[in-house]
């Protein structure tokens, strides 16, 4: 969940600024894309130590594993004022 929901913030606020000199992608680059990619990292680590502790198969468990874990963002952005 931690990843997801900074994401939120300029997707919901790009239609509301006003554009600047500063409006560069990069700055999003170095910062947004490593956060993410460490977080897939360890998310991806722990859910294949914990597939192989579950009955379920990969083909299910993955599917699932997503969907728990973007319900919570998903919730959080559908209940926002």
């Amino acid at each position: 969940m931690v990843p997801i929901w900074p994401l939120w913030f300029p997707a919901a606020s790009r239609y509301d600024r006003k554009p600047t000199e500063n409006d560069g992608t990069a700055l999003w680059l170095v910062i947004v894309a490593p956060v993410v990619g460490l977080h897939v990292l360890l998310w991806w680590a722990a859910g294949s130590a914990l597939a192989r502790r579950t009955s379920l198969s990969a083909r299910n468990y993955w599917p699932l594993s997503g969907i728990g874990t973007l319900s919570p963002t998903l919730a959080l952005v559908l209940l926002r004022p």
